[in-house]
């Protein structure tokens, strides 16, 4: 039995759209680093946040 459906929808408590965000962000970074390392591919991540700013992942550099 699995999880039940998530409804995707803008968060808005502002303190938790930020942490929302700061995890998903690290995560999605693993995941890119994961995705580089195991199957030897060139990966790139180019992420702004809700206030312009930039974060950034690159499997090579």
């Amino acid at each position: 039995m699995g999880r039940g459906r998530v409804i995707l929808e803008r968060i808005e408590n502002k303190i938790s759209r930020q942490v929302t965000f700061s995890k998903r962000r690290s995560g999605l970074m693993k995941k890119a680093f994961e995705l580089s390392l195991l199957c030897d591919a060139e990966v790139a991540l180019i992420i702004f946040s809700g206030r312009g700013k930039l974060h950034q992942y690159s499997s090579t550099e």
